[in-house]
């Protein structure tokens, strides 16, 4: 496979990755926990688009190949997965007297929760949307790239959630008040800013970009109850590469960890070579370690834990929590 179409699978990827990223940063920075639930809540998001696109059906013609309903599908998930985080917040995460590792491990609780229902309702069996399966875009693969009109669309709406999240948090008095709770939450009370509201606000944003992206990850690749969780370990390594609590750091690191992940195969042909032979008879004169795809959140693990290594506070550490 060329490059490129690596290049361009990871930039795809690396979209739903951000989408997830932002979210889980923006709670923790936030509410000041890690939510291991976000994982399950983009799954939340995806299953309630695909009931709602089963339902209404394609109603037209849409764009880049996708129909209108899908769209409206997608609002619908992204709308049930804010009710449900916001419900679950309300009545569980907020009467709990707990510190930050008590919220971690309820959430833990919340997340089986959420992915035994999920499973109850629709099996373990994977499943897919409804849409057309399609061909590669006939103009890019000359050049090697075989990406589809859907990898597109996700790009694009991915784009457009990300720069909508960078105008409200940079020129809007709510995204100041965010920045500020994020930055300092017992000054911000002091300062007279409404910390309960900010909070709600995260929450409906955070959960909405989960669910966005678990909408994406079931069209990129299909739906299962544990697809969120199985993506969660990989949402967090690029929250913690870009700097836990960090809004840019997020979709910094979510974009590189993301392009790591879908360019891992290029290592699939390189050996590791060791000349043994001339030291141990009957040995080889190299020993190869081949590198495949399935070492690929592996290695992005170990990027992440170099990284820290050199940078602890992550690549946009030093910056505003939001």
């Amino acid at each position: 496979m060329p490059l490129l179409e690596y290049l361009a699978n990871g930039l795809v990827f690396s979209s739903i990755i951000v989408l997830g990223s932002i979210g889980l940063s923006l709670i923790y920075s936030i509410a000041d926990f890690a939510n291991f639930a976000h994982g399950d809540t983009m799954t939340v998001g995806a299953y309630a688009a695909l009931v709602t696109f089963g339902t209404i059906g394609g109603i037209t013609a849409g764009v880049l190949s996708l129909p209108l309903g899908f769209f409206v599908a997608l609002l619908v998930g992204m709308l049930v997965a804010v009710v449900v985080a916001v419900v679950t917040d309300r009545l569980i995460y907020d009467p709990l007297d707990v510190g930050s590792i008590g919220m971690l491990i309820t959430s833990i609780g919340v997340a089986f929760v959420y992915r035994a229902v999920i499973q109850m309702g629709f099996g373990a069996d994977f499943t897919r949307f409804d849409v057309p399966t399609l061909r590669p875009i006939e103009w890019l693969v000359p050049y090697g790239v075989r990406i589809t009109e859907h990898d597109v669309a996700i790009v694009i709406t991915a784009a457009v959630l990300v720069v909508g999240l960078h105008l409200l948090l940079q020129h809007t008095d709510l995204g100041r008040k965010m920045r500020a709770m994020a930055d300092n939450p017992d000054l911000a009370r002091i300062s007279g800013i409404r910390t309960d509201r900010v909070k709600l606000v995260a929450w409906v944003i955070g959960a909405g970009l989960a669910g966005a992206g678990g909408v994406f990850l079931g069209l990129f690749n299909q739906l299962a109850p544990r697809m969120g969780f199985n993506l969660l370990l990989i949402i967090f390594a690029a929250v913690i590469l870009g700097g836990i609590g960090s809004v840019y750091g997020a979709v910094l690191g979510g974009f590189l960890i993301g392009m790591i992940n879908q360019l891992t195969p290029i290592l699939s042909d390189i050996r590791l070579l060791t000349d043994f032979g001339a030291y141990i008879p009957y040995v080889p004169d190299s020993v190869g370690i081949t590198i495949g795809i399935e070492y690929a959140n592996a290695i992005a693990f170990v990027i992440m834990v170099a990284v820290l290594l050199v940078r602890p506070n992550g690549i946009a550490g030093d910056a505003e929590g939001a």
